[in-house]
């Protein structure tokens, strides 16, 4: 049995005490990833960021709120994990600075500066040892060379690849990816349908092969 973090949903960057950035994943496609490990017998931690959907009860379920939080949490619970299932989507900017009250209309335009927050996975990955993390990538033109780039850049083992129609939706289609751009699925339909195949996928390739297993 392995240990298996997935991260979830969408992350928020607070630009006063009311108003903030973020995105509008749901985290059902995390829920049916943890729901496919849980099925096949693994124990998974999901820290997800704000979400309305239910995890399964068989997993553990850290809430956070920012991309910093989501990060801090990964960092304590990954080093007892296998392996790291990327399905969040965290909030890649912040602004630099953010208004201890709520920002009120004054007719004129309001500049925000925004800066870069930490990479998950590849913070992850830099401080991996026997571990395998698994990214997905969302795109919305040059999928796959966008997707493999992340792969590289991250250190992933595999990398999901979807598109916006998957937002807030029950279905989604996705290619998984290997090193050398290697197609290993083309998978479309329900998220649980489609999760279970992408899992085993990784147990095939990733769970089983650093295990030493061979059933």
């Amino acid at each position: 049995m392995a240990r298996i973090l997935i991260t979830s949903g969408p992350t928020r960057e607070y630009l006063d005490p009311v108003r903030y950035l973020s995105n509008a994943s749901s985290g059902r496609m995390g829920r049916a990833m943890a729901a496919a490990a849980i099925a096949a017998g693994h124990e998974v931690v999901i820290v997800s960021g704000p979400v309305e959907v239910e995890y399964p009860a068989g997993a553990e379920v850290i809430p956070v709120v920012s991309t910093q939080e989501m990060l801090d949490a990964c960092l304590k619970v990954f080093p007892r994990c296998d392996g790291a299932i990327g399905v969040a989507a965290p909030c890649d900017y912040r602004s630099a600075t953010v208004a201890s009250q709520k920002l009120s209309k004054t007719g004129r335009s309001i500049h925000l500066e925004l800066v870069q927050t930490p990479d998950i996975l590849a913070t992850l990955a830099a401080g991996k040892t026997s571990q395998w993390i698994v990214a997905f990538a969302l795109e919305t033109e040059d999928g796959r060379s966008r997707a493999l780039k992340k792969l590289y850049e991250k250190h992933c083992d595999l990398i999901v690849l979807n598109g916006p129609e998957a937002i807030h939706s029950d279905h989604t289609a996705v290619e998984v990816l290997a090193a050398g751009g290697k197609v290993l699925a083309a998978l479309s339909g329900a998220k649980g349908q489609v999760a279970e195949e992408v899992f085993r996928l990784i147990r095939e390739r990733l769970i089983h092969r650093l295990s030493g297993a061979d059933d």
